[in-house]
């Protein structure tokens, strides 16, 4: 039997999932800083994931992790979209598609 380490945080369903497809593995619950270096360390992983396949699917993940880290840090989805938005009236989108090449100071 080959044992394959992961050390990573899955969403919610996996070990579910895993019971019905693996003979044994193992969990546990991680929590504060290490659940929030977990977060983040499952972010740069989906945003790598993305980068190499360009899939929306993989945007949906990175969706669903920062969902997770808006949670964490007890920030609601209004209050992050109202930063959004207000970055948006101070900056800017990228609809225009402005690529800086250099300033001189």
């Amino acid at each position: 039997m080959r044992r394959i380490e992961y050390n990573k945080l899955v969403r919610d369903k996996i070990p579910e999932r895993l019971e019905k497809t693996v003979k044994c593995f193992s969990t546990r619950v991680v929590e504060g800083d290490e659940y929030y270096k977990s977060l983040n360390n499952k972010l740069q992983e989906e945003v790598n994931e993305y980068f190499e396949s360009g899939s929306i699917e993989e945007l949906a993940d990175i969706q669903e992790v920062l969902l997770a880290i808006l949670d964490f840090k007890n920030v609601k989805l209004d209050e992050f979209e109202q930063i959004r938005l207000d970055k948006v009236q101070e900056r800017g989108v990228f609809k225009q598609k402005i690529f800086l090449e250099y300033v001189e100071e």
